[in-house]
């Protein structure tokens, strides 16, 4: 897996939310290595790579969303669908990448890249309000979620730096068959999917009292 793109937010007045006010969707491609560290619990917007942060402190940040993926691949997936071209950073993704497949990743995999850094994915990413202004795109949630590649969000289990180019080599794999797709599909509605996923022993405690709530929802 090679890192094309690493991506660092800038804030924005967010006119899609009443609160927060302000929103780091924005996210731009920098140059040289950035450091990638733990931010810690979510609840200040801190993230894992410095110079970023999130606007929604209350649902987005900490441990488990410290970094977000997105692939040139999905990129190029949506663009065949909506004839719109995404470029690096548009969907608010810190690492783009390039050769494996984010939404087949399994929840507890890790990547492990030059340095020491390792990171291991935690979840998958769910579509809000700001992403759908965002993107401007008529029925993009319904599109968004339908097509089920939301890309994953990871934390760090070993911090490091991260560049463009930087190749990552997939470390581990869990020997369930939770994938980040899979997760998504539960979270969004399939719920028949959930039982399952809470046996699941890589699944953060959140993510699962998560969808126990939507499973016990009807």
């Amino acid at each position: 897996m090679k890192i094309l793109s690493v991506n660092v937010g800038r804030p924005r007045d967010n006119p899609w939310k009443k609160d927060p006010d302000a929103t780091y969707i924005d996210k731009r491609p920098v140059d040289g290595p950035v450091a990638v560290t733990a931010p810690g619990p979510k609840g200040d917007g801190s993230v894992g790579l410095a110079g970023d942060r999130v606007g929604d402190v209350a649902h987005h940040g900490g441990t488990d969303q410290a970094v977000y993926a997105y692939s040139t691949e999905d990129y190029a997936h949506f663009a065949a669908l909506t004839g719109r071209e995404f470029g690096p950073g548009a969907f608010g993704e810190n690492l783009t990448t390039a050769g494996h497949d984010l939404s087949a990743a399994l929840i507890g995999e890790r990547w492990a890249g030059p340095g020491g850094l390792v990171l291991e994915v935690t979840s998958a990413r769910i579509p809000c309000g700001t992403f759908r202004g965002w993107i401007a795109e008529r029925g993009w949630l319904k599109t968004f979620t339908r097509e089920a590649r939301p890309g994953p969000y990871l934390r760090v289990v070993e911090p490091g730096e991260v560049e463009a180019g930087t190749e990552f080599a997939v470390v581990h794999r869990p020997d369930h068959g939770a994938t980040v797709s899979l997760l998504f599909r539960a979270s969004m509605g399939e719920r028949e999917l959930i039982p399952a996923l809470l046996e699941v022993p890589d699944l953060s405690e959140g993510e699962k009292a998560y969808l126990r709530a939507r499973y016990e929802q009807g």
